[in-house]
């Protein structure tokens, strides 16, 4: 199931609508952004792992990733502030949607004994998130140029009031939550 903006003006508007009993379609939940982000904690020893994690990212992501810096100094894990420590990604509009219907239909069903993602990954506010273990789970990275299993954190967050709107959102789009 390929989720675009017009299928959800068409098709899960409705479907929202009914399910939340709201009139004005305005009030509706809907997705406003996907952040992908990488923690590079090994950065502060191997430079290099900041080039991989860009590579990947921007190949699953499909534009360039920003690199995270730290905020504060910690000296236990010898980190000063102003070190690159992470990399992210904004996904907005129809990049946003594509990798959406790329997440639910390719990715996910990848998994070995895959049985849904949790309910529980809700922040309070609407927004979801959902860690993925490694990155070569999606198509667009190869196996053989991996120079190492990263993970990477996805969030999805919606402009819902709260974790219902946003579940019923995240339901009607076809994400696949575990049975209770």
């Amino acid at each position: 199931m390929s989720v675009s903006k017009d299928k959800y003006l068409t098709e899960m508007i409705p479907l929202l609508k009914a399910r939340l009993g709201y009139s004005n379609p305005m009030q509706l939940p809907k997705l406003q952004k996907i952040v992908l982000s990488i923690g590079l904690g090994e950065a502060i020893q191997n430079p290099k792992a900041l080039e991989a994690a860009e590579r990947d990212l921007a190949k699953i992501s499909g534009q360039h990733p920003v690199i995270t810096r730290a905020k504060k100094s910690v000296a236990s894990f010898k980190l000063r502030t102003g070190m690159s420590i992470g990399m992210m990604v904004t996904l907005r509009g129809a990049r946003m949607y594509d990798f959406f219907g790329k997440l639910i239909t390719i990715v996910l069903p990848r998994f070995r004994d895959f049985r849904g993602v949790s309910r529980d990954s809700f922040d309070g506010r609407g927004n979801y998130s959902l860690g993925i273990r490694e990155q070569i789970a999606f198509t667009e990275v190869g196996y053989d140029k991996v120079d190492k299993i990263r993970g990477l954190q996805v969030t999805i967050v919606t402009t819902a009031k709260n974790d219902d709107a946003s579940m019923a959102l995240l339901e009607i789009m076809g994400m696949p939550f575990r049975r209770n």
